[in-house]
């Protein structure tokens, strides 16, 4: 039951913006004889609410951003804004890509994206890379 909680919160780390993988983790566990649908639920989950997180930051990040310890200059968030109408919602299926991901969910959270779509989305994308690494490890 441990190396399951362990599992949660390495994926739930692993959504937010601190470097960290759950991949390894799930392989691991998944090599030792863990349930593969116990592990992809708990996996998806974690990672979907690591993204919840930031959402959240995103929605209250710009109340910040006149401070002079604000990480993001104006000219960056623009053009993060002005990407994410270009290429939309829909674009947060990749939110599972290990560069870009994070900050694509936290760019959700800044331009208001409706937390149900949010989490519609990021949790399929998020679910199939946990389907790749599961069918991965099977076929290994």
């Amino acid at each position: 039951m441990i190396s399951v909680l362990l599992l949660f919160g390495s994926a739930f780390l692993a959504a937010t913006i601190l470097p960290f993988y759950s991949e390894v983790l799930l392989f691991a566990l998944l090599r030792q004889g863990h349930d593969p649908h116990l592990l992809f639920w708990v996996a998806t989950t974690g990672n979907t609410l690591g993204s919840v997180v930031n959402w959240w930051m995103g929605r209250y990040l710009l109340r910040f951003q006149h401070r002079a310890w604000f990480y993001f200059s104006p000219t960056q968030i623009a053009r993060a804004q002005a990407w994410f109408q270009r290429y939309g919602v829909w674009t947060l299926l990749l939110a599972w890509l290990p560069i870009g991901g994070d900050p694509l969910t936290l760019v959700a959270g800044i331009m208001n994206v409706r937390l149900k779509v949010f989490i519609v989305l990021v949790a399929v994308g998020k679910g199939l890379r946990y389907v790749a690494v599961i069918w991965f490890s099977a076929w290994w």
